[in-house]
């Protein structure tokens, strides 16, 4: 109930998220400026919003424009939209990653298996669909998104050794956070609730206690 979240692990895992997975896979529930919670600056998340082109509008005379993105707008995906995102895949749509580690069973255990689990050749009794990728972690065990973690695809900023383990650990914490980027907060405010109600508790107690002692010695008196 206590625990929190690995900050350098998140940042790490955001770091991979932008260089690999964002080019295919969006975070549209989640705000810029979230990323201050897991020890972003505010200048830092300035900066990375106003990367990215904002649909924004209508102007005063109506007309829809593009601007530079704000802390308070949430991630800009890669595709206009499904359609777009499905031709660009070879038909497949790749899901949008805010809640993955809350809309799939075993949660982040389970994307950190599907991100180190592929093999390069499937069980001689799979029949490989041309196009996929032998993965025994994905329904079916068969899936269209190549092997995005490969050895030197992403160079840390903090000097950590971008192992496809690593990288699929700290990806895997920055999701889990995503999803839940309030989760810290709500632990929090719980425990200062039950903190709270503990003590409520004892004062009504007594309190109970010393009302009834007067009942009763009102009670044996009369």
């Amino acid at each position: 109930m206590l625990g929190t979240f690995d900050r350098a692990a998140a940042q790490r895992g955001y770091q991979v998220y932008r260089q690999v997975c964002a080019s295919c896979h969006g975070l549209k529930h989640v705000r810029y400026q979230y990323l201050q919670k897991i020890g972003f600056s505010k200048a830092q998340v300035k900066a990375i919003a106003a990367e990215y082109q904002v649909r924004d509008g209508p102007d005063d005379e109506g007309e829809m424009y593009d601007r530079p993105g704000k802390p308070s707008d949430t991630f800009v995906g890669p595709y206009k939209n499904k359609k777009a995102a499905q031709a660009a895949n070879n038909g497949s749509y790749p899901p949008d990653l805010s809640l993955i580690t809350k809309a799939r069973a075993g949660g982040a255990d389970y994307l950190y298996a599907l991100l180190t689990g592929y093999q390069e050749l499937p069980p001689a009794n799979v029949d490989l669909v041309p196009g996929k990728y032998y993965n025994p972690y994905f329904p079916g065990g068969q899936i269209a998104m190549a092997p995005p973690l490969l050895e030197g695809v992403v160079t840390y900023d903090d000097g950590t050794v971008a192992t496809p383990k690593q990288m699929a650990h700290d990806v895997t914490t920055f999701l889990a956070w995503a999803s839940e980027p309030e989760l810290e907060q709500r632990r929090r405010l719980g425990i200062q609730w039950l903190i709270f109600l503990s003590i409520f508790t004892i004062v009504c107690y007594l309190l109970k206690r010393s009302y009834w002692k007067i009942i009763k010695k009102k009670s044996s008196n009369s």
